[in-house]
């Protein structure tokens, strides 16, 4: 890579990690149009470029995650319990997302698909929603089908989970500072599995660059998680003295224009 990729790509790792910690996201879908743009001036296959930048993009929230965790677990905010109910079934969707649905998945679908995902999460973020506390928490089929559900759903959309686990949790009554930190605690298995997977199902491929480990290109993941690491603590500590429904709400345009860069990509797939 070039001196200006890496900088690209470390400039994008310190927003990412620092927005994690803020916002409670994985910093993942903010990543992908980056990854894209440095892959295009690597001249990566047109055909895995997207693959690529959603999958590198989620094995960073290995690392954010981390840092996330450890930032909640010192205020024994997490409800470990839960956390555990939920792993099998995120661990399974997200394997069977990652490998089998994702590698399936055509550049121009997968771009179309993650570009109306982005939208919900910014129409989520915008408007602050919060669903109504409706019941209490399932059985354990009842979570293990739910975390099947959204961990497959995170390994297509490249996202840490949260914005479909934490309206989850509050619309089950679980208070909602208790949601988020346990939204944390289940990024690391949701984005361990759909590595996994990411990997497992693109293994051989004859057009991926070297330095790839299947889809996860490792330059680049080495690039952004060494510095966002180290920022998303900071993200965290601010999150407790900002408005962050304001900030919520800042972020959501971001994400609309996000949403449209890869909504041009999908244009651009299908040959329109």
């Amino acid at each position: 890579m070039a001196l200006s990729d890496i900088v690209m790509l470390m400039l994008c790792g310190s927003i990412s990690g620092f927005l994690a910690g803020l916002l409670g996201i994985g910093g993942g879908m903010i990543l992908v149009p980056f990854m894209i743009v440095v892959f295009n001036h690597l001249g990566f296959k047109q055909d895995l470029i997207v693959h690529m930048a959603i999958a590198t993009g989620m094995a960073t929230i290995l690392f954010t995650s981390v840092s996330a965790i450890w930032a909640h677990y010192k205020h024994r905010s997490i409800d470990w319990k839960l956390v555990i109910a939920l792993s099998p079934g995120l661990i399974i969707g997200g394997l069977i997302g990652g490998s089998k649905i994702f590698e399936a998945l055509k550049t121009s679908w997968l771009s179309l698909f993650f570009a109306f995902f982005i939208v919900y999460s910014s129409l989520q973020m915008f408007l602050n929603t919060k669903p109504k506390p409706g019941r209490n928490l399932p059985g354990p089929l009842g979570l293990f089908s739910f975390g099947a559900l959204a961990g497959g759903l995170a390994s297509i959309f490249g996202a840490g989970g949260a914005f479909i686990t934490v309206p989850f949790l509050l619309w089950c009554n679980v208070r909602p500072h208790v949601a988020m930190a346990s939204s944390s605690g289940l990024g690391f298995p949701i984005a361990a599995s759909a590595t996994i997977g990411y990997i497992y199902g693109s293994w051989g491929d004859p057009g991926l660059p070297p330095g790839s480990l299947g889809f996860v290109y490792l330059p680049a993941l080495v690039c952004i998680a060494a510095v966002s690491i180290v920022t998303a603590p900071f993200g965290a500590r601010l999150a407790r003295k900002l408005d962050v429904a304001q900030l919520k709400k800042v972020f959501s345009i971001v994400l609309f224009s996000i949403a449209a860069f890869m909504l041009n990509e999908s244009r651009k797939a299908f040959g329109f």
